[in-house]
């Protein structure tokens, strides 16, 4: 098989002798190849009747045991769908038991939980860019690489994204959701699919979905796309019996839910219930062996029953055929919400059950109070009225005449005594509220105290303190997500052609099909970030540090980061040139030197025009206050003359009036 040399750029294959063939091109590719991968033997055709009946006893009964050991999360999983409160129920004041005053609406507090966990898991998931991400060395290879790969998600493999979203919020809704990769034969390509986890059934004493006895996917098919698998030489092509309708809880409450009655199907729109089940067998004739001899190893198998029928369909070897050890092969990975005891983790179902269920009681006692204080039930005197019905309506601004005995009309009707809801039993539901809030991630977060200057490390951990519930889940969704990618590197690596097959097929197809072989793929959500709100404090915190200390970051890689961080793609695209910046900042010595001259003497000329301004203002200075010296001189000689006059007017005076004193002055 020829394989492709990057050094050389060209193919080359091995031939027997020790030698190789060199290609200039691309060899051309099979024929047969451009179907998909060849299908794996199914050793069901070569086997009798009685192993195969045998075989698929073995696997009918053992699914049974695995549903009867999930039984439980199954009922709470079927409860939970009913206390979403998607049905639309009426609001009135009689049950459909006939009770009175039983009002039917719910609490959104688990439907609200599920919704906000799912569409923050989807953005950081399933981010703009794509969900893959390429690390390695080659940056213009591992680039080439991700385009593809987040091409054939979301514009080849069309029902990825949606599939995703739904599992996403099965998964916090029930606690799980599965993923499940394989080679489509009517797709003819890779398909990673959801599968719904009443679908999946694994008994509850596993550990995991690698350590399970029997994993087996339950498949509801149409009678066409079985005929198809059939053609395609998947599936035995033998008559099957008409499959019997059958529902279990958790169908039949989503039918309940969305308004849907499957009863009444005709016979021939029935779909076939198909168990494909991935268990070890030790099969006559296909036994395990070592240096020539039966081992009794079981050796992990494929099989596909109709339910109905306990037909087997196909039995294919479920490990790589050059693995001695035979390992089974990845074919599923579980997202999980919070793993507790057993297998199955736990959803929102679980850990707001009871708190939804208190208080959409409290919801509906409120709603009969005030429907009860509106329009009161009343007691009445018998014999004390004439009405043919105790029925007493009135319209506003309307009087209604009663005929009554003689007395007050109190006498002969009597309002039942209704409580109000009291301000106790409202502060207890808000409290039960918050509670269930805090505990589901969706209470909203005060950070900052409505400060503009909050420090950055108390938002951050105040965030990190709310939401560590959902920083938690994120990570083992990540973990999902890598697990994931890691089974489509492995069915890539299968089958290349796929990525391009019904579409034109790229020139650089070989350095893409080399790159699957050299580098992995991972989740672009980042595990220590669940939300965009980390994200944005994170890097609020990371411009404060470059602020505080520019010398020791690279400024310009800071903002790009910033700007991605807002949603801006390509933010290089708003930066200057930096070869730009470096030229015009390498000035020759010289000019460096002129322009400190320039500087020095500019300094120089500052300084001295300084001290002029100050001497300016100390002799300034010194004339006002010679002035004011010379002006208080003035004024005490003109006041001393002043003085001097007017007691000489006084002398004057008494002379005129007492001229014998004249003699004694």
């Amino acid at each position: 098989m020829a394989e492709f040399d990057p050094t050389t750029g060209k193919w080359v294959e091995e031939t027997p002798d020790g030698g190789a063939l060199i290609y200039d091109t691309e060899p051309v590719v099979d024929a047969d190849k451009e179907d998909g991968p060849e299908l794996s033997p199914n050793i069901a055709e070569e086997l009798d009747d009685s192993e195969l009946s045998r075989i698929a006893l073995e696997v009918i009964e053992g699914v049974e045991e695995d549903e009867r050991s999930r039984a439980q999360w199954l009922a709470k999983r079927a409860r939970a769908i009913e206390q979403l409160g998607l049905r639309t129920d009426l609001v009135n004041s009689v049950s459909a038991s006939g009770l009175a005053g039983i009002s039917t609406v719910r609490h959104p507090l688990l439907l609200e939980a599920c919704i906000r966990a799912q569409s923050n898991a989807l953005g950081e998931l399933l981010p703009a860019e794509g969900p893959v991400k390429v690390e390695d060395k080659d940056d213009e290879l591992s680039g080439l690489l991700e385009d593809t790969c987040n091409e054939f998600l979301t514009l080849v493999a069309t029902e990825y994204v949606p599939d995703t979203d739904r599992m996403l919020f099965q998964t916090f809704a029930g606690g799980a959701g599965f993923k499940k990769g394989y080679h489509c034969p009517i797709k003819k390509r890779p398909v990673i699919e959801a599968v719904d986890a009443k679908d999946l059934i694994v008994s509850n004493n596993a550990s995991d979905l690698m350590g399970a006895n029997r994993v087996t996917h339950r498949i509801e098919m149409s009678r066409n796309t079985l005929k198809r698998m059939q053609l395609a030489g998947v599936y035995r092509d033998i008559t099957i019996t008409a499959p019997v309708e059958e529902q279990d809880t958790v169908t039949a409450k989503i039918a309940s839910m969305q308004g849907v009655q499957k009863t009444g199907m005709r016979p021939q729109d029935t779909n076939h219930t198909l168990y494909e089940c991935y268990i070890d067998l030790d099969i006559k004739g296909y036994e395990h062996k070592k240096d020539g001899k039966p081992t009794g190893l079981q050796i992990p198998y494929k099989v596909t029953v109709d339910k109905s029928s306990q037909e087997v369909l196909a039995i294919v070897p479920n490990y790589d055929e050059d693995d001695e050890d035979c390992k089974k092969l990845r074919n599923f990975v579980m997202y999980p919400f919070i793993p507790m005891f057993g297998f199955w983790p736990s959803g929102f179902n679980h850990i707001l059950g009871n708190t939804e269920t208190a208080l959409t009681a409290a919801w509906r006692i409120m709603l009969d109070n005030g429907m009860f204080n509106n329009f009161p039930v009343w007691l009445y005197k018998k014999g004390g009225t004439k009405n043919d019905k105790p029925t007493f309506r009135a319209n506003p601004g309307e009087g209604i005449p009663i005929d009554s005995i003689e007395g007050k009309l109190s006498d002969s009707v009597m309002p039942m005594p209704y409580k109000e809801t009291n301000p106790a039993f409202m502060g207890l539901v808000d409290n039960i509220a918050q509670t269930g809030q805090r505990l589901g991630g969706t209470a909203e977060i005060q950070v900052g105290e409505g400060r503009a200057d909050a420090p950055v490390g108390t938002t951050l951990a105040m965030i990190e303190q709310a939401t560590k519930i959902m920083a938690a889940a994120h990570k083992r969704l990540h973990t999902a997500q890598a697990e994931e990618f890691a089974m489509l590197r492995e069915l890539l690596q299968e089958d290349p052609e796929g990525l391009w097959r019904g579409r034109t097929r790229p020139d650089n197809a070989p350095q893409i099909i080399q790159a699957l072989s050299d580098m992995t793929l991972s989740p672009r959500a980042d595990p220590n970030t669940p939300s965009h709100m980390h994200r944005l404090a994170r890097t609020a915190a990371l411009a404060m540090r470059c602020d505080a200390h520019p010398d020791l970051y690279n400024v310009r890689a800071v903002e790009e980061e910033i700007l991605r961080t807002l949603g801006w793609g390509s933010p290089d695209r708003f930066m200057s040139d930096p070869n730009q910046q470096v030229q015009k900042d390498a000035q020759p010595h010289e000019v460096s030197a002129m322009a400190k001259l320039a500087s020095d003497k500019m300094r120089m000329h500052s300084n001295e025009t300084v001290a002029q301004i100050k001497l300016r203002n100390d002799e300034a200075n010194r004339q006002v206050k010679l002035v004011d010296i010379q002006q208080r001189a003035h004024d005490a000689e003109a006041n001393r003359a002043a003085r001097i006059q007017e007691k000489s007017l006084d002398i004057a005076h008494s002379l005129a009036v007492h001229p014998e004193s004249q003699g004694n002055i």
